[in-house]
């Protein structure tokens, strides 16, 4: 049978026991509602038992309300106004028992908006306390690379010793297309558009209107005076046009 932790829940407890202890010496530092009349010692004791106790029961009303509303404010009201009666008597009952010589109730209607006031300050420091920064969600754009099926087609036309060889380049050459790759080049019987489809899905660029270039075999781009070239895996040099030179811009290349 599997445990309960309960070391998450007395964690929190002991958090929110601290949070209400410091507002409480707070409290009795200012020594409101003319409490600062009350020697030290009994007035840090009256109101670190008024803002413990009462915080608690707000925090078991403030619970309750959690599941039935998201907004900040919305909750902070609700839970200060329906912890409010509860905590009053238990205040008047606190000043009777520590501090009755020198704390005079004005009554249960007359200390209910004291407590109120106090009620929204203290839970709304705690609120903002506990509250949870906002998730920052950090977008990237992550260029996948091509699956070997995206140049499945193209190599099929190329020779054994080729077709697993690393594809660098295609160049457009008369009726042919000369295939350069890091086993050598050959000559391929393919219009140049029809290369250009069947690799729509590998990862490179079409430089010039006779070259497509394999992305992985860049190794320098150099662009000057409207003209530009792109140093090749193997010492090839691929020229790049005007009209292609942006796809090589976007992707960082100069």
């Amino acid at each position: 049978m599997r445990r309960f932790d309960l070391r998450p829940v007395w964690r929190r407890a002991a958090a929110e026991l601290a949070l209400l202890g410091i507002a409480g010496l707070f409290m009795g530092v200012i020594g409101p509602y003319g409490t600062d009349a009350i020697p030290a010692d009994i007035r840090f004791v009256y109101w670190v038992l008024c803002i413990v106790g009462g915080g608690a029961i707000g925090v078991v009303i403030d619970g309750m309300l959690t599941s039935r509303t998201r907004s900040f404010w919305l909750r902070l009201a609700l839970s200060s106004l329906l912890m409010s009666p509860l905590v009053t008597l238990f205040v008047m009952m606190v000043g009777d028992l520590v501090a009755k010589e020198w704390v005079r109730s004005p009554g249960f209607f007359g200390l209910l908006w004291q407590v109120f006031v106090v009620s929204v300050a203290v839970m709304a420091f705690r609120a903002l306390t506990w509250r949870m920064p906002r998730t920052v969600i950090e977008t990237r754009t992550v260029v996948a690379l091509p699956l070997p099926e995206a140049e499945a087609a193209f190599r099929s036309r190329l020779s054994a010793r080729r077709r697993a060889a690393r594809l660098i380049a295609v160049e457009a050459y008369d009726h042919y297309l000369r295939v350069h790759t890091d086993a050598g080049s050959e000559l391929v019987t393919l219009r140049f558009a029809d290369a250009l489809a069947e690799l729509a899905g590998a990862h490179g660029f079409r430089t010039h209107r006779s070259w497509w270039i394999a992305a992985d075999a860049i190794e320098t781009v150099r662009w000057r005076r409207g003209v530009g070239e792109a140093g090749l895996a193997g010492g090839l040099v691929a020229p790049v046009s005007r009209t292609h030179a942006p796809a090589l811009k976007a992707a960082g290349w100069f």
